[in-house]
């Protein structure tokens, strides 16, 4: 096996796997199959539309993270801080998820909203533990190859446990289906409980007064803020995704409006995108290791900025399955590609001190955002301005991202805000080109 294809099969990078196959489900569960459920159980669209408001609980995960930094569990605490969290969070995402599996959404509505809310809730929490574990656990060399079997796991068990819920749903009913689909959260703790502690975990100074205590919450962020560069590359964060995800949001109305059938997207979206992300992915651990991390993560939202053009090209041309096979693929691959070395990048980020909380704030702030606009603007910008100009406006919107990421390589500020989770350990996710590539 070449030596860059067994960095993949390295014990961290396949741990990174495993927890992610645990951090997909939960958002599974209230996503798409969530909506299914409801559906089939006579609720009108409106309601069920509402309830992927759910899935916001994820951008107000920084509030709590500090929690799973700083405080200790009682006996469990032996284990050491992450695998102890991995515990206490898994059990909170299979309750939760059985909480949701016995509720009648046809009987009480709300209840069942208040249910899917905790399951974010609980599925948020379990994200922040395992991000913080993937991180600790890669060295800075593995970042590429970790983060892209974080991406291979998260797609995998997301999509594994919302169609095992459609099989099982129809021949035992959704209770059974919800209650088989929570065994997803138990890789991430038991990888905890096979490989420990990650070494790379380093404890914050011990806090014995209530002055202490209040300086966990905000301690993650002063010192995130005091780094050169921290506010620049907190606005790229916020503003690198506009344009994906804006045009994203409105990408099945396009096909919709072009005509095509629900068995040709089942294909081209969905069946050919799946295995193009997965692709994507693989391409994006190759060049994080050829490139560095700066010259891989700028080719990537260039590529990104791309294939959103690639929908105008749709929309001008017209109903075309060859055209749809096309842009479906390059966006899916690009998508991975994005996933893999942003991922690294904001990895790379963090303090090994405050890795949950730090790591949070960054990944809510990825998406607020674009979600916000999308709620907001979306589907008025279409009316005015029709789907081609639309998506040469997300584009457009690409641009701020990829010409600030550009600006902030030149001026040295990617290295200068790097923090020690890209630093200490084997490698330098400053470097170039990583070991091996």
């Amino acid at each position: 096996m070449p030596r860059r294809m067994r960095a993949y099969f390295e014990r961290e990078p396949m741990a990174a796997f495993f927890v992610g196959l645990s951090s997909g489900a939960p958002y599974a569960m209230i996503g798409a199959t969530l909506t299914s459920r409801l559906a089939q159980s006579g609720i009108e669209a409106s309601s069920v539309t509402a309830f992927t408001l759910a899935i916001l609980v994820y951008n107000f995960k920084p509030l709590w993270a500090w929690i799973v930094d700083g405080v200790r569990i009682p006996v469990l605490g032996r284990l050491g801080q992450r695998v102890s969290w991995l515990i206490v969070a898994c059990v909170m995402v299979v309750a939760a998820i059985a909480n949701l599996a016995f509720q009648d959404p046809a009987a009480n509505l709300w209840q069942t909203a208040l249910a899917a809310i905790l399951v974010a809730f609980a599925g948020a929490t379990y994200d922040i533990v395992i991000d913080a574990y993937r991180i600790e656990m890669l060295q800075p060399r593995q970042l590429g190859e970790g983060s892209g079997m974080s991406q291979y796991g998260w797609r995998i068990g997301s999509t594994a446990a919302g169609a095992l819920a459609l099989v099982l749903a129809d021949r035992i009913g959704w209770q059974w289906a919800y209650m088989a689909c929570a065994l997803f959260a138990l890789p991430a703790m038991i990888t905890g409980l096979v490989l420990g502690e990650p070494e790379r975990h380093r404890e914050a100074a011990a806090r014995k007064g209530a002055r202490q205590s209040l300086a966990a919450i905000w301690r993650p962020f002063t010192e995130f803020f005091m780094r050169t560069g921290a506010v620049l590359v907190l606005l790229f964060i916020l503003l690198h995704k506009i344009g994906d995800t804006l045009g994203q949001l409105v990408l099945r109305l396009l096909l919709d409006n072009m005509g095509y059938s629900n068995d040709e997207i089942a294909l081209w979206d969905v069946a050919v995108g799946f295995w193009a992300y997965l692709i994507g992915i693989f391409i994006g651990g190759w060049l994080y290791a050829q490139l560095g991390m700066k010259r891989s993560v700028l080719l990537s939202l260039v590529l990104m900025g791309v294939s959103n053009a690639s929908f105008a090209l749709l929309a001008i041309g017209g109903h075309s399955n060859i055209g749809l096979a096309a842009c479906m693929t390059f966006e899916n691959m690009a998508s991975g590609v994005g996933g893999v070395v942003l991922v690294a990048y904001f990895s790379a980020l963090t303090d090994l001190r405050f890795t949950a909380s730090q790591y949070a704030l960054i990944s809510a702030g990825t998406s607020i955002v674009g979600r916000l606009l999308t709620g907001t603007t979306a589907g008025a910008l279409v009316e005015a301005m029709g789907f081609v100009n639309f998506y040469w406006l997300t584009t457009l919107a690409a641009l701020p991202g990829i010409l600030l990421f550009w600006w902030m390589m030149r001026m040295g500020l990617i290295d200068a805000s790097i923090g020690t989770a890209g630093k200490e350990g084997e490698g330098d996710a400053r470097a170039e080109a990583q070991p091996g590539g």
